[in-house]
């Protein structure tokens, strides 16, 4: 069954999951990082789904690969600032622990998709040998 709009994607899903967490979490860091670091985080994170459905109604592989490439460098980006945020204690270990295995279920899903669509087109992949974030 061929998917028809972005919102089924169980990796668009996922982002928005990643998002919402995002704010969630970002809402009690100190208000000397409300313009910083928890920006940073939130533009990031609304960046993974909003890449996906921007790629995905372009409808040709090539930029729709392109997109989701800008996907999994958001997810790294995110994954950068949440081991800083932990670092200064804004996000205690264990919400880091589990935003990071939900973060790399992100990455693997994106890197999976960009290989199917790698195989549909023909293209070698390009992101074997990246590990997740």
């Amino acid at each position: 069954m061929k998917v028809k709009d972005y919102k089924e994607l169980k990796v668009w899903q996922k982002g928005i999951e990643i998002a919402d967490k995002t704010y969630t979490l970002t809402e009690a860091f100190p208000k000397n990082e409300l313009y910083g670091l928890a920006a940073q985080m939130r533009r990031a994170a609304v960046s993974i789904p909003s890449n996906i459905a921007e790629g995905f109604v372009r409808r040709g592989p090539k930029e729709y690969r392109r997109f989701l490439h800008v996907s999994l460098g958001s997810c790294a980006e995110l994954d950068t600032q949440m081991i800083i945020a932990n670092r200064r204690e804004y996000v205690d270990d264990r919400e880091f622990e589990r935003f990071a295995e939900e973060l790399n279920h992100e990455t693997r899903m994106l890197v999976s998709l960009i290989g199917k669509i790698d195989a549909r087109v023909g293209h070698e992949p390009r992101v074997t040998g990246h590990e997740p974030c």
